[in-house]
């Protein structure tokens, strides 16, 4: 608790500070307090994650319950995640802010910033059901003023009320979730609904409970169908509130999810399961598909997010299908693969987002067809963002790899259910997994590619200079973070182990993670059959049960079914390259190296509009989903010239995302229609009102009749 208390003394005193000290002083102070109040929230999380939870009861509601403020261990991981994000982008961001003082108070941002933070964390932290919504009303309402700071551009503000629309939605939907749980409970206090919603919950409860809180939740989160909202909302956001939106924000909604469906009210059926799975797919597709062939950098990682999400939401549903199915361990696989892949997006997610605003400041530009050549002028950027790319696109050494493995092998193990229609769903799930996995390293190629190789295709991008070090140094320790994690992935599955275990309703470490450090625990003929494989290695140098991931099937024949070591992997890529640099100086020894300008099919210079652009690169792939995404809409608007001339028709088209087009779009028209029929009632006529409350009090009464005995 003295973590948390001293992360609240700080962020408050911030928010005092950045109001009465000098201009010149408000992005420093608001950095180093920043920065403090996340070291503080670090070690809050990690000694409720690890060591003991705490609970602080604050007032009781009469015949309602106790307010409760708590950090029971799903709340301090998030947290934890929360304070990785947060202690950098504060680093990152003074030299950033720098571009905005001319135009906007930075007074204002540094109070939204620490403000937000605050919310964000009172949310996790918040253990009854009136103290959660109330903050998680004040984290929409400061996530909307984040994403509005640039206000002066009609487009940001324009993005900043659909989110602000979009998370209001939601939180309706969430409240009928809520509400059974309560009524079931007569509590609003997060243990006494625990206690009681498996007793005197009723299966038809138990479904609204389950699709509210996750539709509701869901879009918070950017999950399938109400994801339309994220690609707006980033470019709109300073690259600062970005990384928080993506790598903090988007949690939230997992965290809602997690919290009802796996926590209070565990899942008991493996349909409810099926249709996590099911959504988490659609959104992974329809998330990659638009990152593949987005051009702005931006809109294209925010499209990048939703896939994520995607693929935490199909591990989450892979977790709740073996618990109800009664297969803790493999609940318990998928619920560490679901946690790994939440830390990995929140990492990666944040350094690419920092990333992009080091581009914004270093050239300017954001589009991917006006840049390129960035790595030759912006060196350290292009390093961190390599990093970065590697990571999200699931490539090892780094931390995307191990947990996108899981993901896949988690579903691959469908055999074990009885069901057909259960295996189809898993089936089809691990191909789009699969799938996204491909498209996910072709969009991230481009991405890298195109800004960072060959030439600058534009003014901006060829006077790019490097970020300052400030920026720097936030990129280069997420980039550190996501190598950490790539390369050591027993470790943090031992981590959050007993997370995953109350998750999955069960596992144990043993059952990913055999003790090959202590061989004495582990059946002779395996160790056997792994020990000249290496699986041993660093067995008196290393803590821990070892660097091997093993699943065996149960049972008296039971077999290996999937094994593999990112560690070892790592050791051997480093000696690998190692040996081929040094082949590589050897056989250029006696060579001499000739530099000579490239051909450029045969002129002097390949002029700057005939360079391959991201436009091209993603075509294929527009050409293949356009049925699926079809981009453009073809618009008519009419023109009045003159009185004397006919009605001028121009044809124009507007960029059409999918969702809007099947989902929203008519639904907004059915609203306006509706509206027309019923402004037709208001007439003014004073006797038809009163004959509309006549027919009314009929209708009522005839009801009230009807219904009761």
């Amino acid at each position: 608790m003295v973590g948390f208390l001293i992360f609240l003394v700080l962020s408050i005193m911030a928010c005092v500070l950045v109001l009465v000290v000098p201009n010149g002083w408000v992005t420093h102070v608001s950095s180093m307090m920043g920065s403090l109040a996340a070291i503080a929230l670090l070690y809050s999380a990690i000694a409720s994650l690890f060591f003991h939870s705490w609970f602080l009861n604050l007032w009781r509601l009469r015949g309602w319950g106790q307010l409760v403020l708590g950090e029971p261990h799903l709340s301090a991981f998030f947290v934890m995640v929360t304070g990785l994000v947060f202690l950098p982008v504060s680093w990152y961001s003074p030299e950033y802010l720098r571009r905005l003082q001319h135009h906007y108070n930075l007074r204002y941002f540094a109070v939204i910033y620490h403000g937000l933070t605050i919310a964000i964390i009172l949310t996790f932290l918040a253990q009854d059901v009136v103290s959660f919504l109330l903050v998680w009303e004040i984290m929409s309402i400061s996530s909307y003023l984040a994403v509005n700071f640039e206000h002066l551009d009609e487009r940001h503000t324009h993005a900043g009320y659909i989110m602000l629309g979009a998370s209001e939605a939601g939180f309706l939907v969430i409240l009928g979730g809520w509400l059974p749980l309560i009524a079931a409970s007569h509590s609003i206090d997060f243990s006494a609904i625990q206690a009681a919603s498996l007793h005197y919950l009723a299966p038809r409860l138990g479904w609204v409970v389950m699709l509210c809180s996750f539709f509701g939740f869901g879009v918070k989160a950017g999950l399938f169908p109400s994801m339309s909202w994220l690609p707006r909302a980033h470019p709109a956001a300073p690259a600062i509130f970005s990384a928080l939106l993506s790598g903090v924000i988007l949690n939230l909604g997992i965290y809602g999810i997690i919290e009802i469906n796996g926590v209070l009210w565990p899942i008991h059926q493996p349909s409810q399961g099926l249709i996590i799975i099911a959504v988490g797919s659609v959104t992974a597709l329809i998330g990659i598909l638009y990152a593949t062939t987005e051009n702005h950098l931006k809109r294209m990682l925010a499209h990048s997010s939703i896939e994520n999400m995607g693929l935490i939401a199909i591990a989450l549903g892979a977790a709740f299908t073996f618990r109800s199915a009664h297969f803790p361990d493999l609940a318990w696989i998928a619920g560490i693969a679901a946690l790994y892949q939440i830390l990995n997006h929140s990492l990666y997610k944040s350094l690419l987002f920092l990333g992009a605003g080091a581009i914004d400041l270093g050239a300017g530009d954001l589009e991917m067809d006006h840049l390129g050549g960035l790595g030759r002028r912006m060196p350290w950027t292009a390093l961190v963002m390599l990093a970065g790319v590697m990571a999200i696109s699931a490539l090892p050494p780094f931390n995307g790899f191990i947990s996108e493995w899981l993901i896949i092998q988690s579903l691959l193990r469908s055999v074990v259910l009885k069901l057909p229609i259960y295996q189809v769903i898993f089936a089809l799930s691990g191909v789009i997994v699969a799938l996204t996995a491909g498209l996910a390293a072709t969009a991230f190629i481009k991405l890298y590619g195109m800004v960072f190789l060959g030439q600058g295709r534009s003014r901006e991008s060829q006077n790019a200079k490097e970020v300052g070090a400030g920026p720097k140094g936030a990129m280069g320790a997420l980039a550190i973070l996501c190598l950490i994690l790539g390369v050591t992935p027993t470790y943090i599955v031992r981590a959050l182990s007993r997370l995953a275990a109350k998750l999955g309703g069960g596992g144990t470490l043993r059952g990913l993670v055999p003790p090959f450090f202590s061989p004495q625990h582990v059946p002779l003929a395996l160790s056997q059959a792994f020990k000249p494989l290496g699986a041993e290695t660093g067995r008196h140098l290393l803590p821990g049960p070892g660097l091997v991931f093993l699943y065996r099937s149960p049972g008296p024949s039971s077999h290996v079914v999937f094994a593999s070591s990112p560690s070892y992997l790592a050791i051997a890529m480093v000696a690998f390259l190692g040996l081929l640099y040094l082949m590589v100086k050897v056989l250029k020894r006696h060579r001499k190296v000739v530099h000579s300008e490239p051909w450029q099919g045969g002129v002097r210079q390949m002029p700057v509009d005939a360079h391959y652009t991201a436009t091209g690169f993603s075509n294929p792939i527009v050409v293949i989903f356009r049925a699926i995404l079809r981009p453009y809409q073809p618009v008519e608007q009419e023109e009045f010239l003159a009185s004397h001339f006919h009605t001028a028709v121009r044809r124009d088209v507007r960029e059409s995302y999918v969702m809007d087009r099947l989902v929203f779009y008519p639904a907004s028209k059915a609203v306006i229609r509706i509206s027309g029929v019923l402004a037709r009632i208001h007439h003014g006529k004073i006797n038809v009102y009163i004959v509309y409350a006549f027919v009314t009090l009929l209708v009522v009464v005839s009801l009230s009749l009807w219904v009761l005995p």
